[in-house]
This record gives C-alpha cells, sequence and structure tokens, in this order.
C-alpha cells in the first residue's frame, strides 16, 4: 500500500541487505519497497531511465546530486510505466524549470505507485555499493517505518536478482507493428525482453518495418513476419535463466538470417554461442561508458544497463556450432565483454544502448551495420 504526501517531510529510511542504514525523507509514493540496489552515474535522462523496463525489480541511486530540474514530459518515456522499484536522490528539484514540463518528478512518481527516498548521501551510499557490490535494499516511509531489525530482516527476505527470470514479465504480451518511416526496405522481427521505445524508432529511421513480438515467441511465429533480420532486445534479469530466448535465437542462428542484439540480447547470444554468462560486483549504468570498437579501434561513450556480462575469451577467436565468433568491443574501464561478432554468419550484438535514449549517440551506426548485414543476405 503506497500514498503520496506530497509537500510534507514524510521521515523515509533505506535499509541495505548488509545491515548498512541512510535516513532521509520520502520522495514519490509512501509505502515500502524492496529490490537490487544499484547506481546510475547518467546526468541527465532520468525520465528514460525510469522507464526502462530493464531497471525491472531494481531500486536506482542516482550518482547525480540534483534531480528533477526537468520534470516529466509526456513524449520522453521509453515504455508504457516506471519499472524502477525505488528511487533514490540526494537534493530533488523544488520547481522543474523546461517548457515540456507537465508534472513534476516527485508527483510522477506517487502517481505510479513508486516508492523513494530523498535527502540521503548518495555519494557515501554509491561508495558503498561499489565496495560491496550491488545487493537487495529496502526503502520505507511512513507507517512502514519500523524497527531497524525489524526492517533488516523484511530486506533480507526479499528475491536476489541472481537466478531471476524477469523478461516475460516486462515484455508486450501482444505483437505489434512499428512501420518504416518512408519507403520500406526492410522486414524486421523484434523479440521483446524489454524493449524500448526508441530501438524500434531507430529501426523505423532507417526503412524498416519492425514487427515487435513477445518474449515467449516460438520460431514459427518469428519467421511468420517474412523477417529479412531478427533483433533481440535489452531487459531485465539473470540470462542464466533464459533457456527459451536462447533456444529461439539458435533457430535463427541455423536458419543464417541477419541477427542483431542488444544488451540482454548480448547476453542471449553469448550463451547461444555456448559461452557462460557471470554477474558483475556492481554493473554498469549511465550514459558515459567508454567503449572500444575493437574493430576499428574507434572509443564510443555509450549509455549501458547491465549487471550480467558474456564470459568469452578477448584474444583469441572462439570456435562455435555456428562458426567462429570474437569479442567485437571492450569496456575500457574493466575490460568487460561489450559486443560479439561471427565471423562465418551474419550476426552481432552489444551490450549496451546504441538507440541513445538517453544518452550519447557515438553508436548509433551498429543500426546501420545491421541494414548493411541485411543488404549483403538480400543480395
Amino acid at each position: 500500500m503506497t500514498t503520496s504526501t506530497r509537500g510534507t517531510q514524510v521521515p523515509a529510511v533505506l535499509v541495505l541487505e548488509d545491515g548498512r542504514t541512510f535516513r532521509g525523507r520520502a520522495y514519490g509514493a509512501v509505502g515500502e519497497t524492496f529490490g537490487e540496489a544499484v547506481f546510475s552515474t547518467g546526468m541527465t535522462g532520468y525520465q528514460e531511465t525510469l522507464t526502462d523496463p530493464s531497471y525491472h525489480r531494481q531500486v536506482v541511486v542516482m550518482t547525480a546530486p540534483h534531480v528533477g530540474n526537468t520534470g516529466v514530459n509526456d513524449e520522453d518515456p521509453e515504455s508504457q510505466q516506471i519499472w524502477v522499484s525505488g528511487y533514490v536522490v540526494r537534493d530533488p528539484a523544488r520547481t522543474p524549470s523546461n517548457w515540456r514540463s507537465r508534472r513534476t518528478l516527485d508527483e510522477e512518481l506517487a502517481t505510479q505507485g513508486v516508492v523513494g527516498i530523498s535527502g540521503i548521501d548518495t555519494r557515501a551510499l554509491t561508495r558503498h555499493l561499489r565496495e560491496r557490490g550491488a545487493m537487495r535494499v529496502g526503502i520505507f516511509s511512513g507507517d512502514a517505518v519500523t524497527g531497524d531489525a525489524a526492517m533488516l530482516a523484511r530486506v533480507q527476505e526479499a528475491p536476489e536478482m541472481k537466478g531471476a527470470d524477469l523478461s516475460a514479465e516486462v515484455a508486450t504480451k501482444e505483437a505489434y507493428v512499428v512501420p518504416a518511416i518512408g519507403t520500406r526496405k526492410f522486414t524486421v522481427a523484434a523479440v521483446d525482453l524489454g524493449i524500448k521505445g526508441m530501438t524500434p524508432h531507430r529501426m523505423a529511421e532507417r526503412g524498416i518495418e519492425v514487427h515487435v513480438l513477445p518474449a515467449t515467441a516460438t520460431l514459427e511465429e518469428v519467421y511468420a513476419v517474412a523477417p529479412d533480420g531478427v533483433f533481440f532486445s535489452n531487459g531485465p534479469g539473470d540470462p542464466s535463466t533464459a533457456d527459451h530466448p536462447v533456444a529461439l535465437m539458435q533457430g535463427v542462428l541455423e536458419r543464417q538470417t541477419p541477427l542483431f542484439g542488444i544488451c540482454f540480447g548480448n547476453q542471449i547470444l553469448g550463451r547461444a554461442l555456448g559461452f557462460g554468462t557471470y554477474k558483475l560486483k556492481y554493473g554498469h549504468r549511465g550514459i558515459n561508458q567508454p567503449v572500444q570498437d575493437r574493430s576499428t579501434g574507434k572509443v564510443e561513450v555509450t549509455a549501458h544497463n547491465h549487471g550480467f556480462a558474456v564470459d568469452a575469451p578477448l584474444d583469441k577467436v572462439s570456435d562455435t556450432a555456428y562458426g567462429r565468433a570474437e569479442v567485437s568491443h571492450v569496456c575500457l574501464n574493466d575490460q568487460v565483454v561489450e559486443g560479439l561478432q561471427l565471423l562465418d554468419r551474419p550476426a552481432f550484438s552489444v551490450q549496451y544502448h546504441p538507440e541513445a535514449a538517453a544518452g550519447p549517440h557515438d553508436a548509433a551506426y551498429l543500426f546501420d551495420r545491421f541494414v548493411s548485414l541485411m543488404e549483403g543476405q538480400r543480395a
């Protein structure tokens, strides 16, 4: 049960599963919520972050101290709802200042029942998560605030992210079509594992008619739209649980249809090729992550939201059931695998978000690379 008490100073408490506690004020809805505590380093784009389905069951800590200054508009959401399970900010804006603003961020969080907390030292919290790793957390406000021991027990009863199978919870239940802008050149079947709205739009800008299919789609349903290419989207949860998407992708690889995956789709490609996946200590989240495209040597500033990664060798070409594969992109901060490509079939993926919502546009060329694969296959 959540309520809103905008304009009042309702006490709130954030409790991490290791017992670390922060006290502040309620922000958004009042009540209680649980999830995995993660931090995002983006200084802009909070509306896109909140509505990214990949954040399902996560409590997002904003490292930027001042949040909410541009309010909330009706154009920037990446899905139909806010997906974060909780929101943590240091200094919320008192009044939004932007010509597109329709509501305050506080009001939007309250309307959608998202429990948050403000007025805490988010720098100290971020440092704690960097040192100890992402972990379960609870936010309690109003009548939900009880004794520290009782709140900690509630947090420790919450489910962990490791082993969570979440993509079907956020994906569309019914297929829909995003038409090409201008002349239709290609048809793509996009498997929705938690897709952001800007992603099919980026493809539509390139003359692609995008058929967005549920995460549970079968191989027959994928090919019923006669696709020139198949796309696997971002999404939440542990890729080790995603057996159906892995089997579906393997069917696409066997047919040698051009394939492109991002974020969760990169992890699915890794598993489909026989690589393992593992949980990162605290993940990559934000719009300022440096990645190198190893085929060109170019360094890109990219948008990330992932807590898991592919375990593939960086220093050699690997033999797989679908031909040779190599790591195409790598994170320059920690050498995490940020992309894969097959050398003998038209398939590649990246671990980050080239749709740039919110984020830099350095990686927009990846959609053109997908178009080139489809052109090559057609030729």
